[in-house]
C-alpha cells in the first residue's frame, strides 16, 4: 500500500513521524505499570503523527462565534491553528495533500493516548485516493476561559489508512459464550487465574507481587500455555515518510 503526501511549495515546518510507542504520562507512571497493558502500547504505535511547526496557545470564551476563540502566537512565529468555524473549535490548516490507492481513506484524528485538559480531538474519515483536497485538523474546547498551550513538535493529529468500508462488511453478532464450550472453559480458566493472582498481589513475597502482572496477552499465551498466532505483537514499528526529489517521482 502507498500512502503519499503532496507538500504545496514549503512545508513551513510541518514534520510526520510514525507514532512513537512511549509517552510521557506513561514514563512518569508508578513502576511505568501502562507499559504493561500490551494493547495500549499496541495503539501508541498505530499511525502516523502530524507535528506543530511553531509553539502556540489559545483561549475560548464559551460562545459561539469565531471571535469568541483567540490563537496567540509566539513572538516571530506564525500559528497554524485560527478559529473557522466557531463553537470552540481550533482549526489546523496544513499545506499537504494525501493520496491514497484506490479505495483507500484515511481515519484523521487526535494524537492516539494523549490526554490534553480543556480539549479534545474530533475525528475525520476523508477519501484520499481520488481529490485534489487538503484537510483540517479540529479539535473542540471541552472548557471556556481555560489556556490551553501546543508546544513546538507537539503532535495535533494522527493519520490512520483504512480500506473504504471495511467496517460496513462485518457483521456483527451477539453469542452466548456457551456456544463455544473449549472457548467457554479457557475464559474460566482465566477468570479464576486472573482473580488469584490479583488476591496474591495483596501477599507480601508472593509470586504474583514478584511478577507484577501476569503476561498471558504480552506473552502470546493463553492460560493453558497454547500460544496465539505468529502475528501476536507487543508493539508497533511504521515506515518513515521519505522525501522524493520532484525529478524522481
Amino acid at each position: 500500500m502507498e500512502l503519499t503526501c503532496y507538500v504545496d511549495g514549503d512545508d513551513r515546518g510541518f514534520e510526520i513521524r510514525p507514532a512513537p510507542g512511549r509517552r510521557a504520562w506513561m514514563d512518569s507512571a508508578h513502576e511505568r505499570a501502562p507499559y504493561r497493558c500490551t494493547p495500549l502500547v499496541i495503539a501508541n504505535g498505530f499511525g502516523w503523527e502530524l507535528l506543530s511547526p511553531v509553539a502556540f496557545s489559545a483561549i475560548w470564551n464559551g460562545g459561539q462565534a469565531k471571535d469568541g476563540l483567540v490563537v496567540l502566537e509566539e513572538p516571530g512565529t506564525v500559528p497554524p491553528a485560527h478559529s473557522h468555524f466557531g463553537e470552540g473549535i481550533l482549526t489546523f490548516r496544513m499545506p499537504l495533500v494525501f493520496r491514497t490507492d484506490p479505495g483507500t481513506d484515511l481515519i484523521v484524528q487526535g494524537p492516539i493516548n494523549r490526554p490534553k485538559d480543556a480539549i479534545s480531538p474530533l475525528t475525520g474519515i476523508v477519501e484520499s485516493d481520488w481529490g485534489p483536497f487538503s484537510f483540517t485538523m479540529n479539535w473542540k474546547f471541552t472548557r471556556a476561559r481555560t489556556a490551553i498551550h501546543f508546544a513546538k513538535g507537539e503532535p495535533f493529529c494522527t493519520i490512520i489508512p483504512v480500506e473504504r468500508g471495511a467496517l460496513e462488511k462485518i457483521h456483527p453478532r451477539m453469542v452466548p459464550l456457551s456456544a463455544e464450550p473449549a472457548l467457554k472453559t479457557s475464559h474460566a480458566k482465566w477468570i479464576a487465574a486472573r482473580n488469584a493472582f490479583n488476591e496474591d498481589l495483596l501477599i507480601e513475597g508472593s509470586q504474583a507481587r514478584e511478577s507484577g502482572w501476569q503476561k498471558h496477552y504480552q506473552r502470546g499465551v493463553d492460560p493453558d500455555g497454547n500460544r496465539g498466532p505468529d502475528s501476536h505483537r507487543t508493539k508497533t514499528t511504521l515506515r518513515r515518510f521519505k522525501r522524493v526529489p520532484k525529478e524522481d517521482f
